[in-house]
């Protein structure tokens, strides 16, 4: 069975703005198209990439953007009990810890992340890893 993996906003903007990790961002999704991995995200994090690809690009580009890179990369959705969860967490910043209880909440087997200060919020259940620790980790 292919690993899970949770992209988070700063994995993903890396991706669709070609930005330094561009790389290992890149090579996470070939997997997932080979079928190694599962990669998913939430819909919070897509309005994220969604503003940003706006500036960067028109609005038209970041739609073609988005609509592509959703070939590949699943939408998880929140409930309820799962944000109340996560602001009860020790996690200070409100929208990495709903989106890390996002991916406990739905049996991800890591978070991916460049967020250093998230990372050090990582228990065993959820491991929180760089693209390139996921890379190496996966091999």
């Amino acid at each position: 069975m292919a690993s899970k993996a949770f992209l988070d906003a700063n994995v993903l903007l890396d991706l669709t703005l070609k930005r330094d990790g561009f790389e290992s961002a890149k090579k996470i999704i070939e997997l997932a198209i080979q079928g190694h991995v599962n990669v998913y995200t939430s819909s919070s994090i897509i309005h994220i990439v969604g503003y940003w690809l706006s500036k960067a690009y028109s609005a038209d580009q970041a739609k073609t953007i988005l609509l592509a890179l959703l070939d590949d990369v699943h939408v998880l959705e929140t409930d309820h009990e799962t944000i109340v969860h996560a602001l009860q967490s020790s996690i200070v910043d409100i929208e990495d810890a709903i989106q890390y209880y996002t991916g406990v909440h739905h049996g991800i087997d890591r978070f991916l992340s460049r967020d250093k200060i998230l990372k050090k919020s990582s228990q065993p259940v959820l491991p929180i890893q760089t693209p390139e620790e996921f890379l190496q980790w996966i091999k």
